[in-house]
């Protein structure tokens, strides 16, 4: 489902100097399989989850998702990609405020021209127990229920892979420990591919593989 080779990352900094973010990162992640990235802040989590998902381009190196090969790819082109077969849950949600619950939700669908966008966003938003939130505004939900909406709103496009960059991170340790049961929860019904970047060790153990990384580079 996903397989990174030697990936690389490089940003020039303020001082002409080039900073090397990731260093030769290579792994494989086959479809259905759990895997969490572990690291300290800094060490190229996020960055390496951009590149997984085709949200940047490596320096050097190359991202396969799904037989796709990522780095050839225009900007518009790695979009269809995200849109056909990749999920997003993020630390900060991530939500449009103007829009309720349920348009959020439907965002992907409608994208896709599904014409069954709105009672598909409404089931999923039932199913992460919501049903009595769809035209709430993010202004008017609780930050455990703006990430619920998140996740419907991952799951609703029914992605082969599901990036989860820090889920839990601006949420109590209660409705975190419920966040987290809901994802595998989901992600083990749907049969996705779960990535996981946290810098909790025993969220990483709950994943059936871990690559952790310091410094930029993979330490085990």
């Amino acid at each position: 489902m996903l397989k990174a080779q030697n990936l690389t990352q490089q940003y020039r900094a303020a001082n002409g100097s080039m900073l090397t973010v990731l260093d030769s990162i290579s792994f494989d992640i086959d479809a259905g399989e759990t895997f969490a990235i572990i690291g300290p802040s800094g060490s190229g989590k996020t960055t390496l989850l951009g590149l997984c998902a085709g949200l940047d381009r490596a320096a050097s190196g190359s991202v396969t998702l799904n037989n796709i090969e990522l780095n050839p790819l225009s900007e518009d082109e790695r979009a269809a990609v995200r849109n056909q077969y990749v999920g997003f849950v993020f630390q900060n949600f991530q939500l449009i405020p103007t829009l309720t619950a349920l348009e959020n939700v439907m965002v992907p669908l409608e994208l896709r021209n599904d014409p069954k966008a709105e009672t598909v966003a409404a089931a999923w938003l039932k199913k992460v127990g919501l049903e009595h939130r769809l035209d709430h505004y993010p202004s008017q939900l609780s930050g455990g229920e703006q990430q619920r909406v998140c996740i419907a709103r991952a799951f609703s496009n029914h992605p082969a892979i599901l990036f989860a960059d820090e889920p839990t991170g601006n949420l109590d340790a209660d409705n975190a420990a419920g966040i987290v049961d809901l994802i595998f929860e989901l992600n083990k019904t749907a049969g996705t591919t779960l990535v996981l970047v946290t810098h909790d060790p025993d969220l990483a153990k709950r994943c059936g593989k871990t690559l952790k990384l310091k410094g930029g580079k993979a330490v085990e």
